[in-house]
């Protein structure tokens, strides 16, 4: 895990209670991590490595929508559904594309703002 956080551009914040967020207009992702270049988020159903998507922080990260590719995604469990189906539980990870001086402005002041005592609200991930 130590490689791993090396290879990182900037730091990465650990966002507490993993605030959730969405995937497409209807795919429901928790917010894991965020960082003003990308942000590593968990969801049901696969997100492809490669496909551009958009990612709207939740509330009380401010409105603030930013593009971004998907780089990976992996299966991290399995979760039941109430009709007793089982569904593959994946976490991938996000690369902010074409971030703008405000945007950024405006992740930092989100970054700062972030408390241990983090909700699990909801925003949304559009793959476009």
């Amino acid at each position: 895990m130590v490689a791993y956080e090396k290879q990182r551009e900037v730091p990465r914040l650990v966002i507490p209670g993993h605030p959730a967020a969405r995937a497409r207009a209807t795919l429901d992702v928790s917010l894991c991590d965020l960082s003003v270049k990308g942000a590593r988020i968990e969801h049901l159903g696969l997100l492809r490595p490669g496909a551009p998507c958009t990612l709207e922080l939740p509330p009380p990260f401010g409105p603030l929508v930013l593009a971004a590719d998907i780089i990976w995604s992996k299966v991290v469990g399995i979760e039941e559904e109430i009709n007793g189906q089982r569904r593959l539980r994946y976490q991938s990870g996000l690369a902010f594309t074409g971030i703008t001086e405000e945007q950024q402005a405006v992740m930092g002041k989100v970054l700062e703002r972030i408390i241990p005592a983090g909700g699990r609200d909801r925003g949304r991930l559009s793959l476009g």
